[in-house]
C-alpha cells in the first residue's frame, strides 16, 4: 500500500544535478521535504499521528479509506491537537488511569464535537473494533467516556489517534476543565445562533415583501433583487452556522453511518441549491428563508437541549467540581499547606469554620456541628466531638477541628461517591440500548422514504418544485433527537436526584430493575434495626475473668458483640483484652477462641447447640451466651431499636405490589417480635448467609426480581445473589462494594425514596419513547402528504426533542415539592 509520492526522493536534471523533491504523506497526502518525513518502510509520514491512523486502518482491513480518498487531501489527525504520546506518560497514567479489580486500564474521557447519538454511536463502533478495547461507554448527555483497555495490547496513545482519526478529540475528564470546555461549547452556539438568529429576522422581512408583492403583484426584476438578497443572507447561516451539520454527515458517512446531521444538511443544502436555481432562471418561487429558518430553528433547539443536558447532570458534577486540591495538615507542630493527593493515613488534618472535610478521619482535637446534607440529603447538622469520625465531604458549620485522616483522598468517601456517580452515567440500562439500535437505522430509513416521497409527488403533479419541498419536509421533521434523548436525560436526572436524597445507583441500569421489583428482602440486624443492641440485663452463673469476654467481643464486628463490649467498658474504663491462641468467627452463630487451657464460646443458642451445651435460659430479647470449658457462665439480653421509617417502608411497599421478606439469623420470637412491630408477614430466622443465598435464588426460579436489603458481612452472598442488592452507607466495607445501590444515611425514607425514584424515572423513560415515537408516526405521514412545509417541520423537530427533555425534567421539579 505504498504511495506514488514516495518511489522517488530525488530525481536529477540534465547536467546530473540531483534537485530535492517533497514527498507525499501516505495517509493525508500533503507534500513535505523529506527532511521532517517520517520513513516507515516503503512509506513516508508527516507527523506520528498520521503514521498511526495509517497502520490503525491497515490493522482493521480498512485500506479501501485511501481508494475512496486518493483524490482527496486529508487533515492529519493530530493537527491543532496536543502529541497524543503524551496520554502515555507515566504523569497522565498516574493522574487519571486506574486499573480496575480484573486488571484491566481504566480511563474517563470527554469526547469532543459529540452532538448527537448517532456520534456516540460511531464512537463506541469504531474502538470496540479495536484490539485490546474490553469496554467504550458514551454518555449522550455529557459526552463522557469510559474505556477499559488491556495495555498490554493497545496504549491509550492509539485509542485517542482513533478518535480523533474520525473527526472528534478527546481529553482526559476533569471536572473543572469540562466546565471550561463547556462554557466555550456554548460561547460558540451562542455565536453561531447570533448569526442565524440576525440573518433569519431579515430574511423574514424581505420575505413578508415578496409575499405582500405575491397578492399585490410584483415584477420579475424586483422578485429576482429581493431572492438575491434572501441568498446573501441565507449563505452564512447554512454555511456558518449550520457547518455543525456538515461536519458531522462527512464523518457519519465517513464511517458509513446515516445521522440526524445528515438529515439537516441534506434537506438544507437542497434546498438552498434550488433556490439558487429558480434564481439565476428568473422563474419559481425561491425557498431561501425556509433555508436559514430550519438552521436557525434546529441549532436553537440542539443549544436547548446542551443547557438542559448540563443542568440535569449539575447534581452529579456539583461534588466533584467543589473540591479543592489543598487541604491544610500540621507538620512538625505548624500548620502547612499540603496537596490533597499527598496527604497519607495518620497525618493531622486540621479543618475550621465554614471549611469543607476533603478525607475521612477521627477527631482528635476540638468540637462542634457539621452539615452532612450533601452526602446524606438530612438538612439537621450532626455534633460531634473528639472520638468521632467525620466523613469527607461534608461541612463544618462552626467546628474547628483537628483530626487524624484514617484513608488517603483516592480511598476516601468522597472520591468513592465521585467514581460511583461518574460510573452509573456511563452504564446504558437495557431500555437505553434498545433504543440506540432503533436510531442506528432510523434515518436511513428516513432517507429512503423521503426519496419515495419525491418520486410519488414527481409521478403524480409532475411538479418538482412541490416534490422537493415534500421531500425535504420528511427529511427535516423526522430528525431522530428525541429518540436519542428519550433514556439518557431521564436517567441522569434520576440518578442525580437520588444522589441529592443520599441514594447512590452504582449503574444507571439499576433504575431499570429496580422499576421492576416485585421482592424486597430485608436483613434485621442494622437494616429494620439501628443494629446496636444495647445490653438490659446481665446474668452471672459462675464467676470468670472478664478479661476473657472482653477480648473475645472485641475481636468481633458483629453488632450483638460490639453491645456487650460497650457494656464492659462502661463498667471498667482500664479494662485490657488478651491475645488468643486460637480464635475463630462462626458466620450467623459466633465467636469460638481459646486460651490456655481454656475453650471459649460466645454467640447465639445455636452456636451452644452446635457444640453439645445445653441451657435453660430463654427470653423474647437478643441474647448472647458466654461458655468456659462447655459450661455456661454468663447471659446478656440484648434490645435493638427498630428505625424509624420501617413501618411506613411497609405500607409503601404492599401498596406497590411488592412482598416484603424478612431473613436474620436470630431467633424465631425474636424475628417474631421485630416483624409484628414493622408490619411484615413473611419472614424466616435462623437464617445462614448461604440460606439467605438459596432463598433468593428459590426466588429468582419463581421468575421473581428480588431487591436485597443488608449491612454486614453475613450478608454479601446474599446481595451478590440478588437482582439490586441496596447496602447501608454504615456498612463493612466489603458489603458497600459488592452491592449495587448504597444509602448514605442508612434510613428507611431513603429506601422508600429509591423504590420512588425508580419507578418514576423508569416510568418517565417509557413516556419519553412514547412521545418521539408517537411525534414520528403522526408528522411523517404528514409531511409525506404535503400537509408541512420544511419551516413547520424545523421548529416541530425542535419542539419533540424538548418536550422530552422538558417530561425528563418533571421529576426534579416534583420532588422539589416534596
Amino acid at each position: 500500500m505504498s504511495n506514488s509520492g514516495t518511489e522517488s526522493i530525488k530525481t536529477e536534471n540534465s547536467e546530473g544535478l540531483k534537485l530535492s523533491s517533497k514527498i507525499a504523506c501516505a495517509h493525508c497526502h500533503l507534500e513535505f521535504e523529506p527532511s521532517v518525513m517520517i520513513k516507515d518502510g516503503e512509506n513516508y509520514f508527516c507527523c506520528s499521528g498520521c503514521q498511526g491512523v495509517f497502520h490503525l486502518l491497515k490493522d482493521e482491513g480498512l485500506e479501501s479509506f485511501y481508494e475512496k480518498s486518493k483524490n482527496t487531501t486529508l487533515s492529519p489527525p493530530s493537527q491543532n491537537f496536543e502529541d497524543s504520546s503524551s496520554f502515555d506518560t507515566e504523569l497522565f497514567y498516574e493522574k487519571f488511569v486506574k486499573t480496575n479489580k480484573d486488571g484491566f486500564c481504566e480511563v474517563s474521557l470527554i469526547i469532543e464535537g459529540i452532538h448527537c447519538s448517532a456520534c456516540v454511536w460511531l464512537n463506541e463502533k469504531v474502538l470496540h473494533k479495536m484490539d485490546g478495547v474490553i469496554e467504550a461507554n458514551i454518555n449522550f448527555t455529557n459526552n463522557k467516556a469510559t474505556i477499559v483497555w488491556a495495555d498490554n495490547v493497545v496504549k491509550l496513545s492509539a485509542i485517542i489517534d482513533t478518535i480523533r482519526s474520525i473527526g472528534y478529540n478527546a481529553f482526559a475528564y476533569d471536572s473543572l476543565a469540562q466546565e471550561t470546555h463547556a462554557n466555550r461549547e456554548r460561547k460558540s452556539y451562542y455565536l453561531k445562533m447570533a448569526v442565524a438568529i440576525f440573518a433569519s429576522m431579515n430574511i423574514m422581512w424581505i420575505a413578508v415583501a415578496q409575499y405582500a408583492g405575491y397578492f399585490s403583484g410584483i415584477t420579475q426584476d424586483v422578485k429576482t433583487i429581493l431572492n438575491i438578497a434572501e441568498g446573501i443572507l441565507a449563505t452564512p447561516v447554512l454555511f456558518y452556522s449550520g457547518w455543525i451539520f456538515f461536519r458531522g454527515g462527512y464523518y457519519g458517512l465517513r464511517a458509513k453511518v446515516v445521522n440526524m446531521d445528515l438529515l439537516v444538511a441534506t434537506g438544507a443544502t437542497t434546498t438552498y441549491i434550488y433556490s439558487i436555481y429558480i434564481t439565476a432562471i428568473q422563474k419559481g418561487e425561491a425557498y431561501f428563508d425556509s433555508v436559514s429558518m430550519i438552521i436557525t430553528f434546529v441549532l436553537i433547539g440542539k443549544f436547548l437541549e446542551i443547557l438542559s443536558k448540563k443542568n440535569a447532570a449539575d447534581t452529579l458534577d456539583k461534588i466533584a467540581s467543589t473540591i479543592p486540591s489543598e487541604v491544610k495538615v500540621v507538620k512538625d507542630e505548624k500548620i502547612v499547606t499540603c496537596k490533597l493527593d499527598d496527604v497519607k493515613v495518620g497525618d493531622i488534618v486540621v479543618v475550621r469554620s465554614g471549611e469543607k472535610v476533603l478525607l475521612d478521619g477521627e477527631i482528635i482535637k476540638g468540637s462542634g456541628s457539621f452539615d452532612e446534607s450533601n452526602l446524606t440529603g438530612e438538612s439537621e447538622p450532626v455534633y460531634k466531638s473528639v472520638g468521632m469520625s467525620v466523613i469527607s465531604g461534608t461541612l463544618s458549620i462552626d467546628a474547628d477541628v483537628d483530626f487524624m485522616a484514617t484513608k488517603d483522598f483516592k480511598h476516601s468517601t468522597l472520591s468513592n461517591i465521585v467514581k460511583l456517580l461518574e460510573s452509573a452515567i456511563n452504564k446504558k440500562p437495557k431500555i437505553q440500548q434498545m433504543a440506540n439500535r432503533l436510531s442506528e437505522h432510523f434515518s436511513s430509513v428516513i432517507l429512503g422514504l423521503a426519496f419515495l416521497t419525491f418520486l410519488i409527488w414527481w409521478f403524480w403533479p409532475h411538479s418538482f418544485e412541490t416534490s422537493l419541498m415534500v421531500a425535504v419536509s420528511v427529511i427535516i421533521i423526522a430528525c431522530p433527537c428525541a429518540l436519542a434523548l428519550a433514556t439518557p436525560v431521564a436517567t441522569l436526572v434520576g440518578l442525580g436526584l437520588g444522589a441529592s436524597r443520599g441514594v447512590l445507583f452504582k449503574e444507571a441500569a439499576g433504575l431499570e430493575t429496580m422499576s421492576k421489583s416485585d421482592a424486597l428482602v430485608l436483613d434485621k440486624t442494622g437494616t429494620i434495626t439501628i443494629g446496636k443492641p444495647e445490653v438490659t440485663k446481665e446474668h452471672i452463673f459462675e464467676s470468670f475473668d472478664k478479661k476473657l469476654l472482653y477480648s473475645l467481643v472485641k475481636s468481633s464486628n458483629h453488632p450483638v458483640a460490639k453491645g456487650v463490649l460497650k457494656y464492659i467498658e462502661e463498667e471498667d474504663e482500664n479494662i485490657i483484652d488478651i491475645v488468643f491462641d486460637e480464635f475463630s468467627q462462626i458466620p450467623a452463630q459466633g465467636i469460638k477462641a481459646k486460651f490456655g487451657e481454656t475453650q471459649m464460646l460466645g454467640g447465639n443458642r445455636k452456636l451452644l447447640d452446635e457444640n453439645g451445651l445445653e441451657v435453660d435460659f430463654f427470653t423474647k430479647e437478643t441474647l448472647f451466651y458466654f461458655a468456659l470449658n462447655k459450661r455456661v457462665v454468663a447471659v446478656y439480653e440484648l434490645q435493638d431499636k427498630i428505625k424509624d421509617g420501617v413501618k411506613e417502608l411497609v405500607n409503601s411497599m404492599k401498596k406497590m405490589k411488592i412482598d416484603v421478606i424478612m431473613l436474620t439469623g436470630d431467633n424465631e420470637s425474636i424475628a417474631k417480635k421485630v416483624a409484628s412491630k414493622v408490619g411484615i408477614d413473611k419472614l424466616f430466622y435462623e437464617q445462614t448467609p448461604q440460606s439467605k443465598a438459596e432463598f433468593i435464588n428459590k426466588l429468582h426460579s419463581e421468575n421473581r426480581t428480588v431487591v436485597m436489603v443488608g449491612d454486614g458481612v453475613n450478608d454479601i452472598l446474599a446481595l451478590a445473589s440478588a437482582d439490586i442488592g441496596i447496602v447501608m452507607g454504615s456498612g463493612s466495607d466489603i458489603a458497600v462494594e459488592v452491592g449495587d445501590v448504597v444509602l448514605l444515611n442508612n434510613s428507611m425514607k431513603s429506601l422508600e425514596d429509591a423504590f420512588r425514584i425508580s419507578s418514576t424515572t423508569f416510568s418517565l423513560i417509557k413516556q419519553n419513547l412514547l412521545i418521539s415515537l408517537a411525534y414520528n408516526a403522526l408528522t411523517i405521514p404528514l409531511a409525506m402528504a404535503g400537509y408541512v412545509i420544511p419551516l413547520v417541520a424545523a421548529i416541530s423537530m425542535s419542539a419533540s426533542s424538548l418536550l422530552v427533555v422538558g417530561n425528563s425534567m418533571r421529576i426534579r421539579y416534583k420532588w422539589n415539592k416534596d
